[in-house]
């Protein structure tokens, strides 16, 4: 950790909402949602009235019956996050991408040739604001976790900047939920403790927070409620997984339909894992139901692969183990992440897992998709009413 505060995270707000508002001037100073069946992005305007991410569709238009609607166009998301990346890129070699829309940047080097760090984070939501047309928040802080925190506390469209000698008197006051890693059960087992605020968290010792909330977490607070995070910016670094979900709205779905969506999203994962060189070995199957309740079952394979077919049957197996729990919730929402990646070069001489042939099928659609685009091939069971899995949401390059 250094002396001063040079770590920036910058962070774009409401991304998908405001490159629908930066396109069509009639949406600005507007209620906007992206998506139907669920809300994928609301404006601040939408906001102001409850509607959040992640919310179903019905719903938020009767939080804001005044909102305009408007389909997502990811080609457009994808332009605008490589302009924003652009950006970044010319500001400091040392660029951390957390998402499309976020990323952190290290300017430590740049003090005699830039300036100082607010200077420089001025000078770069300036320039994401006439270059790329969008607004942007910019925390900067001595490590990345403070730094994430002040452009939340920042937004919108601000730049906050947290002193070395202010740090503590600056995160103590401020709610458990913004320390990173605190999810809504971990926030109430605390709070039933009377334990609500970065303060609270701070004043109990490392032991206690372990008995409260187990080990991993328990020193994770601790150490984060200190402000210590000596983690650097890493640029260039390598996903540790990759994933792929699709929202499938309250309608109750068939097994087959949602056997469909189930296989066309591990096929989508396994082209971008073979795209990217990686193989992997955890499948993990995430859950959404009715009742706005989670659930999530992972399956470990003996080796590493990238083959679809083989992927395509760990999921269906986490997903029949679940079959009662989806008759009985209702689910709204699928995904499917395969952990554990590691590079094929370092695994291209295991041997293959039982029925883990048509590699050279998997090549040949991949080969037919980059010549024509990712519509040219496409699975039958796909072709229904209603299993449409939409365009691909804007990722960073793997």
């Amino acid at each position: 950790m250094g002396t001063e505060a040079t770590i920036l995270h910058a962070d774009l707000d409401a991304f998908y909402a405001a490159v629908e508002q930066r396109d069509d001037p009639a949406l600005r100073g507007r209620p906007v949602i992206v998506g139907g069946g669920v809300v994928l992005a609301a404006s601040y305007e939408a906001r102001a009235c409850g509607v959040r991410t992640a919310m179903g569709g019905w719903q938020a238009r009767r939080l804001c019956p005044r909102a305009i609607v408007v389909p997502p166009r990811m080609s457009a998301y994808t332009a605008a996050s490589r302009a924003v990346f652009d950006v970044f890129r010319r500001t400091t070699p040392l660029v951390e991408g957390v998402s499309v829309d976020e990323a952190f940047l290290d300017v430590a080097g740049l003090r005699r040739i830039a300036g100082p760090a607010p200077g420089i984070a001025a000078r770069l939501r300036r320039d994401v604001r006439d270059q790329v047309g969008l607004p942007i928040t910019v925390g900067v802080a001595r490590t990345k976790f403070l730094a994430k925190v002040a452009s939340g506390v920042g937004k919108p469209d601000g730049l906050l900047v947290v002193p070395p000698d202010g740090e503590l008197g600056f995160l103590h006051p401020l709610p458990v939920h913004r320390l990173w890693g605190v999810g809504p059960v971990t926030a109430a087992r605390l709070g039933e403790r009377g334990i609500r605020t970065f303060g609270h968290v701070a004043r109990l010792g490392e032991a206690a927070l372990v008995s409260l909330v187990g080990p991993a977490a328990g020193r994770h607070l601790h150490a984060l409620a200190h402000n210590y995070d000596p983690r650097p910016v890493r640029p260039g670094r390598r996903r540790s997984s990759m994933g792929a979900q699709s929202a499938l709205g309250r309608r109750r779905r068939s097994p087959a339909e949602v056997d469909a969506v189930l296989a066309g999203l591990v096929e989508r994962v396994a082209r971008r894992m073979r795209a990217a060189a990686r193989q992997g070995r955890t499948v993990s199957l995430r859950m959404r139901f009715d009742d706005f309740s989670r659930a999530s079952r992972a399956h470990t394979l003996p080796r590493p692969t990238a083959h679809t077919a083989t992927l395509v049957r760990a999921a269906r197996g986490l997903l029949a183990a679940s079959a009662d729990l989806v008759a009985a919730r209702g689910l709204t929402l699928v995904g499917v992440t395969v952990s554990n990646l590691a590079d094929d070069r370092f695994v291209q001489l295991a041997l293959p897992l039982e029925g883990d042939g048509g590699r050279e099928l998997d090549a040949a659609v991949d080969a037919v998709r980059d010549r024509f685009g990712a519509a040219a091939v496409r699975r039958a069971t796909l072709t229904g009413k209603g299993r449409d899995l939409g365009e691909a949401m804007p990722m960073l390059p793997d």
